[in-house]
């Protein structure tokens, strides 16, 4: 587990040199076929190296839940330990690592009316003013999200308005169905979010330069999507959409993608001082020597 940029994608080649795993990806950009730049999936190479699991199982049209991922993530174990090989969870989905680990907290299903009425009072007054509106009834979500997060800010209302009790404390809540395999948590932690900053920047420039916008260009032509799919606001998808709708120029598009990527990898790493886990520095020049050391230890002799 880590924040993006934390380098998880490399330390989990350098465990398959040295353990029999298969990987099984922890993200929910990655499931979708055909977005590959913007969600820094593994390439052809590695894939043909170790196998990985749960990438490209969907086309960018559908949705894919946390209740989802935790059925196939708990299938793919079986099979896997049934070949005689380890499982190896990767990704920076923290949602989809706690519902698998821990179970799902009783929330309320999507409701249609409930999100056309969120939305339409947004189109009113704006997402600043329905962020505000969730401050008074969810003060512990509301000071997580930024003002403009329509996404995070229309589920928490809508929970709200469905259950009558604030997302922040279902989600506190002990979850229900739980995995009963036996987990080896490992985090990867910046000791300097500076530089956690930095990656941050110059992996958004790369995959502006591999083509970031050209892709979403080429999803747009070959799907039926709108803004509002989960696949499309995916950080970065959510900016070159905005671009190719002529919206902001190529230089906001940086500026709002990184930004929006440092926003997520906080998110993340607030959910991981949450997490038992046994943490390494992801900017130390041994961490991949340190984790292998640890999962040497951790396994059946």
């Amino acid at each position: 587990m880590g924040p993006t940029a934390s380098g998880k994608s490399a330390l989990a080649m350098r465990l398959a040199e040295r353990f029999p795993v298969e990987i099984i990806s922890v993200d929910s950009a990655q499931v979708y076929r055909d977005m590959n730049v913007g969600t820094a999936k593994p390439g052809p190479e590695d894939r043909a190296r170790v196998p990985h699991h749960l990438l490209d199982i969907l086309p960018p049209t559908e949705r894919y839940s946390a209740a989802r991922f935790a059925g196939d993530a708990a299938r793919l174990i079986a099979e896997i330990r049934g070949r005689g090989r380890l499982p190896l969870l990767v990704g920076g989905t923290m949602l989809y690592f706690k519902a698998l680990t821990q179970g799902l907290n009783d929330l309320p299903g999507a409701d249609a009316a409930v999100r056309a009425g969120i939305d339409a009072r947004a189109a009113r007054h704006g997402w600043p003013r329905l962020h505000e509106e969730l401050a008074k009834v969810d003060p512990v979500t509301a000071a997580r999200l930024q003002p403009a997060d329509r996404q995070r800010i229309q589920r928490a209302l809508e929970v709200y308005e469905l259950s009558g009790r604030p997302l922040s404390a279902l989600l506190d809540a002990p979850g229900r169905e739980a995995s009963a395999t036996a987990f080896l948590h490992i985090a990867l932690v910046p000791s300097e979010r500076a530089t956690l900053h930095a990656r941050i920047a110059a992996r958004f420039d790369a995959m502006l330069a591999a083509g970031l916008v050209d892709e979403v260009r080429s999803l747009r032509e070959r799907h039926a999507l709108t803004p509002e799919m989960p696949a499309m606001r995916a950080v970065g998808y959510r900016q070159a959409w905005q671009h190719l709708d002529g919206a902001i120029d190529l230089a906001t598009l940086r500026d709002q993608g990184i930004f929006a990527t440092r926003q997520l990898a906080k998110r993340q790493l607030t959910w991981l001082r949450r997490t038992p886990a046994t943490t390494f520095d992801c900017l130390s020049a041994s961490v991949q020597e340190d984790v292998i050391d640890c999962v040497a230890r951790a396994l059946p002799r």
